[in-house]
């Protein structure tokens, strides 16, 4: 079975944050949050928009006050679309995500980032999963050394990252069969593009994981919409 994953982008707030993942209660059990540092991405969100990481409900979350909205009812993947993923990756990792996605790239080196991620510990790897995420234009043989140091991978659908309601580059599914031939159980997302037309062709092509943010939150029928990706 495919899996559905919301996303959620844009949102200014930690309150405007809640507001959205309250609307997706009993509708999907994943939900991946944006972050965007107006750095990696042109755009911002929380917490980068509202005075970064010293902003008042971030620091909430970084002292055990509280957990990401309606902690107890999903799993969190968190896409860092930032350009200090690696630098402070034990901040986010505080944040309670049960995945962590890196851009590669937002990496300077990517010999430093395997070197990276080599160096987790093992404890962190048995609670949070790891991917990595790339444009359309990066060239897979960047892609393929890494493979064997993550858990999956995200395929972004546009090059265009950061914004919501980008169409697919079609170049996108020759790159998931690519993928899927070379790489047979390795789990696949793809985030950027996803409609009723696109999502079947992704599918086949060897995605097993299918990111919905603006179609998702514009439906009459959300649970009939995940319902419905969910069979392809």
């Amino acid at each position: 079975m495919i899996e559905v994953i919301a996303s959620v982008l844009p949102f200014k707030t930690f309150e405007e944050l809640k507001n959205k993942v309250a609307t997706l209660r009993g509708v999907v059990s994943t939900i991946q949050i944006d972050f965007c540092d107006g750095v990696f991405v042109p755009s911002q969100t929380w917490p980068f928009i509202s005075g970064g990481f010293d902003d008042y409900e971030f620091q909430k979350i970084m002292n055990e006050e509280q957990g990401l909205p309606f902690w107890d009812e999903f799993d969190f993947e968190l896409d860092l679309m930032v350009a200090d993923a690696v630098e402070n990756f034990d901040i986010y990792m505080k944040l309670g995500a049960k995945r962590m996605i890196f851009h590669l790239e937002a990496m300077e080196s990517l010999e430093d980032f395997r070197n990276f991620l080599e160096g987790i510990d093992l404890y962190v790897r048995d609670n949070i999963q790891f991917g990595i995420a790339f444009k359309p234009s990066m060239p897979l043989e960047n892609v393929f050394p890494l493979i064997s140091l993550v858990d999956f991978v995200q395929c972004m659908g546009n090059d265009k990252i950061g914004i919501s309601g980008v169409a697919l580059d079609e170049r996108v599914y020759d790159r998931i069969k690519l993928l899927r031939e070379k790489y047979p159980d390795l789990p696949i997302e793809v985030d950027i593009g996803i409609t009723e037309q696109t999502a079947p062709l992704l599918v086949q092509a060897g995605a097993t994981k299918l990111i919905t943010g603006s179609l998702l939150f514009n439906s009459h029928d959300k649970i009939g919409l995940v319902e419905k990706f969910r069979e392809l």
